[in-house]
């Protein structure tokens, strides 16, 4: 008798509805401190949190309030001040830096017409005291409220905000646009347009780049200022053209601004994901309008963070193209002695206990201690997310969770030394902590509060396992290198049959699974799958080598590790060999589709999603073409076209080459607006695998992109799965 997964249609939409309703731990906010009559300390800790809301189709934003009282070195007691409420389009909100007032960027749905509205507000303590629409101002287009550009920062004084926008375009209308009687040139007195305002004929339909998957409508970002006294919106001048700003901060006197500007030249790629685009840190001043650059030429900066004296700037630094992740440098410049330096550089192995090395798309927003030489930062550290303190004059790094259980750990905000972070495990959705960061040296001391809890999800156990591949699967260039996976499997299980096995091998390919809370691989174990989330060799937190292994190998090298995990697995656990399916996204796709034509006895069904199948059909329609040379191990270039041996390489290392001996059912699902991984690849795979008698599905997900993020698309995307697995894994 077979074990019982739920094959109840409703019984795994309660399991969905269930697990779905977990909040996510998404930003976090000190206040200041108040002193007590009774001489202590307590200040207010703002959090937002996200939650799939399945009646609306929507991720909804709330907000919730702690107390934290302390005293200086510890905290004495804390606990929630009040109920949750939901926060309602906001975009962007920031403290100003007293904590007197909070600017919020607003959405507002336009009465007249379909397009909504953008309103910056400010709050004090008590009230909104300024609300200006930004659209009727017409100074700029859309504000940017992602993590690439988008910023909000408040001047030191309080009395100017900062943001980037899109630039304004003029109007365009067509060569046969009828001329209205007010606008011609007789009726000079009747308001006749700025000169700057009249449309320009025939440029409607001028293509205009953009910055790619999830930033399509980023084109020619802009800084902004606002000035809280007068109301009055200004577009600074002085970036240079070929530059996109983003990022942004005051500098420590106010008297400019500090930001990270893009090359736009000779064309835009794609940004998301990819810390490897040509990029450095500039200051532009108020008042001469002049640019400097303040950081290297030739390599990739961000996340500029300012430290609390106003003397020092940190950020993150990579090479030019090559992985799109890799191990990250630490730079500081010094505002004074306009010095740079290394503060950590790339970690080549990971060792036990020493640090790993940077992998993080971006340091938090505050993560510097309050003696200005200290900072704190979390990383991938293996299949884990660990959270460690830098000395930024020694180098020196200090765990702050070694001794804390084993999971992944994100550092929200630190401000005075009170540190707020999150946690999860692979059973156990986010919880809130907080620490009070001990004095230099005495780090390893810290010790965590729970301030939200949530109680570990009942039936799923789950470990990590370390691999080494086989002596012929040895990198020539990078021995010894070995990999790791973590295994989530059912823990309530009524009978003593074995479980059928998910393997989902990660996307990118250089990013990772940490050991935090995944929706489908929980949701998956609950309806009675194992699974295999697998960190072949070439993601990150292993080192920079194990990053390096990787491109010239794809189809190779992390096919075998796959396979191998695989194979060991069904040798060393309880499972139903008969029953291996596989489940992958993006470059994880890429690795299931390989594994079901490589392998085709090992696995009886596949579920991908937005899955590259031929890299050199991709190369001309993705907004990462270098991607499609780089992880082949060629050379790109933006004005070289790759030659005819380059073509067939690329042909040769993907999956569509061994889609004639793939007979596993596959079930596809593609993004109609994906950017990254056009849905054409899937469409090329589904027409390939129909023309070869492979039972085949495709669902395709309009309105969204690569991550197929939409909670319709998200929510329906499991059903599909879990029913199709149910429907070839014979349950």
């Amino acid at each position: 008798m077979e074990p019982p997964v739920l094959s109840n249609v409703e019984e795994v939409v309660e399991v969905y509805r269930e697990l779905s309703r977990h909040p996510g731990l998404r930003a976090a906010c000190l206040g200041p401190d108040v002193t007590t009559q009774y001489g202590g300390k307590y200040c207010s800790l703002y959090t937002e949190w996200s939650q799939r809301d399945l009646a609306r189709a929507e991720n909804v934003k709330f907000c919730r309030q702690y107390l934290i009282f302390h005293d200086g070195t510890s905290v004495v007691y804390s606990g929630p001040a009040g109920t949750c409420s939901e926060i309602k389009d906001e975009l962007l909100s920031q403290e100003s830096p007293s904590g007197a007032l909070k600017a919020v960027l607003r959405k507002v749905p336009s009465k007249e017409k379909e397009e909504e509205k953008q309103f910056l507000e400010v709050w004090d303590q008590n009230c909104k005291v300024k609300s200006i629409d930004l659209t009727a101002l017409d100074k700029h287009g859309t504000v940017y409220d992602d993590d690439h550009f988008g910023c909000l920062a408040w001047t030191h004084s309080e009395t100017h905000l900062l943001y980037v926008a899109e630039k304004k375009r003029p109007k365009a209308e067509s060569f046969f646009q009828s001329k209205p009687p007010e606008l011609d040139a007789s009726n000079e007195d009747v308001g006749c347009p700025k000169k700057a305002d009249v449309p320009l004929k025939g440029e409607q339909f001028v293509y205009h780049e953009d910055w790619g998957e999830a930033l399509s409508k980023r084109s020619v970002p802009v800084l902004c200022v606002m000035d809280i006294e007068d109301n009055s919106i200004s577009v600074l001048e002085g970036v240079p053209e070929h530059l996109s700003p983003g990022q942004a901060f005051w500098s420590p006197d106010d008297t400019g601004v500090v930001f990270v500007g893009w090359w736009s030249e000779p064309f835009r790629l794609g940004l998301q994901h990819c810390t490897n685009r040509r990029s450095a840190l500039f200051y532009v001043d108020l008042t001469s309008g002049a640019c400097e650059q303040l950081s290297e030429n030739n390599t990739a900066v961000w996340s500029p963070r300012l430290s609390p004296d106003h003397c020092r700037i940190v950020y993150l630094e990579n090479d030019l193209f090559g992985p799109h992740q890799q191990c990250s440098r630490l730079r500081m410049y010094d505002w004074y002695t306009k010095q740079t330096s290394t503060v950590l550089a790339a970690v080549p192995r990971q060792t036990s206990g020493a640090f790993p090395g940077i992998y993080c798309s971006a340091l938090p927003g505050l993560c510097w201690a309050a003696d200005s030489r200290r900072l704190v930062l979390d990383t991938a550290q293996r299949s884990q997310q660990d959270m460690f303190v830098v000395d930024t004059v020694t180098g020196a790094t200090t765990s702050l969770t070694a001794d804390a259980p084993q999971g992944s750990w994100s550092v929200l905000t630190i401000d005075r030394d009170i540190l707020v972070a999150r946690f999860s495990t692979p059973s156990c959705p986010h919880t809130l902590k907080v620490a009070v960061l001990p004095s230099a040296g005495l780090e390893a001391q810290l010790q965590w509060v729970c301030l939200q809890d949530a109680p570990p999800v009942p039936g799923i156990s789950w470990g990590i396992r370390t691999l080494r591949p086989l002596p012929e699967q040895e990198h020539p260039q990078y021995r010894g290198l070995d990999f790791d996976a973590i295994l989530l499997r059912p823990s309530e299980d009524r009978t003593a049959q074995k479980h059928p096995l998910v393997v989902m091998p990660h996307g990118g390919p250089h990013s990772v699974f940490t050991a935090g809370w995944m929706l489908y691989p929980a949701a998956l174990c609950r309806v009675g799958f194992a699974v295999l989330l697998v960190n072949y060799r070439g993601s990150l937190g292993f080192g920079q080598d194990s990053v390096a292994s990787l491109p010239g190998n794809v189809g190779t090298q992390d096919v075998h590790d796959v396979q191998l995990c695989v194979e060991r697995v069904l040798q060393e656990e309880s499972l139903d060999a008969g029953r291996v399916a596989l489940v992958g996204g993006s470059h994880g796709g890429f690795l299931a589709c390989h594994l079901l034509g490589q392998f085709p006895d090992t696995y009886h069904a596949c579920v991908v999603r937005n899955p590259v199948v031929n890299i050199a059909s991709m190369v001309a329609a993705t907004d990462i073409p270098d991607w499609c040379l780089t992880e082949t191990g060629l050379p790109y270039a933006p004005d070289a076209l790759p030659d005819p041996a380059q073509w067939t390489e690329m042909l040769h290392k993907s999956p569509i080459r061994y889609v004639d001996r793939v007979r596993a059912p596959v079930l596809l699902m593609l993004g109609e607006d994906d950017r990254r991984v056009p849905p054409q690849q899937g469409l090329e795979y589904y027409r390939a695998l129909k023309a070869h008698g492979v039972p085949t599905r495709l669902l395709l997900y309009p309105g969204n992109g690569h991550a197929l993020a939409g909670v319709k698309a998200e929510a329906d995307g499991f059903m599909n799965m879990v029913l199709w697995l149910g429907k070839h894994l014979r349950f």
